[in-house]
């Protein structure tokens, strides 16, 4: 089992910034491709931005790229979130995930096997 932890939402003026962690425990850390998600009200859950396990690389969508930037660090065993440029269409709850020997390629939400519990993020002035 793996358990993971999101903190760092709130509320945010547009144009600001936010950064989100995601802590990890139980099995091996740097086994697991992680992930993050976002689902707004009355929306599907969509892909935001994944990271391989050693952390060398990653991946984004395109509604985020530029302005969000996934990392994790396999010491600490946590993941994070770069935001920035925040935009009203960004509100939303915010997941992270975790696949087991997962990769980049995995944006698929229904590819994940564990899911923390989310947090809000809301960008309005």
């Amino acid at each position: 089992q793996v358990q993971l932890v999101e903190s760092g939402g709130g509320l945010v003026q547009p144009g600001g910034s936010l950064r989100l962690s995601c802590a990890s425990s139980g099995r091996t850390f740097s086994d697991y491709g992680m992930g993050w998600f976002r689902q707004a009200p009355g929306k599907e859950r969509e892909f935001v931005a994944v990271i391989s396990r050693s952390g060398g690389s990653t991946n984004y969508a395109d509604s985020v790229k530029g302005r969000f930037t996934i990392s994790r660090d396999n010491v600490k065993n946590a993941m994070y979130l770069q935001m920035n440029s925040l935009k009203p269409e960004d509100t939303a709850i915010y997941y992270c995930a975790a696949k087991w020997l997962g990769g980049i390629w995995n944006k698929n939400n229904n590819e994940y096997n564990y899911w923390g519990q989310g947090t809000q993020v809301t960008v309005s002035s």
